[in-house]
């Protein structure tokens, strides 16, 4: 079975890492709610114990897909390019409105934080684009202002 490498930065690992800190370090406080929960009787009706145990498959679930993330990931460099790149921050200019990329690996990517997948559709618009270029994007130009 060939693993296919996850592309993410050094700051995304960082943040990936200190997530599965964190699960890790709350294992002790979920199956001290089971075992809370257990002590209340019958485990059918026992909503406290159903809720604990989802917690934990959940915890357990993230705990194993970061690992899987981690063990597969290949550090996206942010080094200053004269084209749109994994890791470089862009600014395009659409339509008027100025926003700011970061284009990361999918892992990573989240809109609200101006991280965009380079499998999105703009992201997929804006790779290998140079500052200056203008492109279409869903029937509008869209320049590339500024490569960071």
């Amino acid at each position: 079975m060939i693993k296919k490498s996850i592309s993410i930065t050094a700051a995304g690992k960082k943040e990936l890492e200190a997530e599965l800190n964190e699960l890790i370090k709350n294992r002790p406080v979920i199956a001290e709610k089971i075992a809370t929960a257990r002590a209340f009787g019958d485990l059918s009706e026992n909503e406290e114990y159903s809720s604990a145990r989802n917690e934990q498959k959940m915890a357990e679930t993230r705990i194993l897909e970061i690992q899987e993330i981690l063990k597969s990931a290949k550090i996206i460099k942010a080094v200053k390019r004269d084209s749109a790149a994994l890791g470089s921050t862009v600014v395009l200019d659409m339509g008027g409105r100025k926003v700011t990329y970061t284009l990361v690996g999918a892992t990573e990517a989240n809109p609200l934080e101006g991280k965009i997948s380079n499998e999105s559709p703009i992201g997929k618009a804006v790779m290998g684009k140079k500052a200056g270029d203008s492109f279409d994007f869903n029937g509008k130009t869209v320049k590339l202002e500024e490569i960071k």
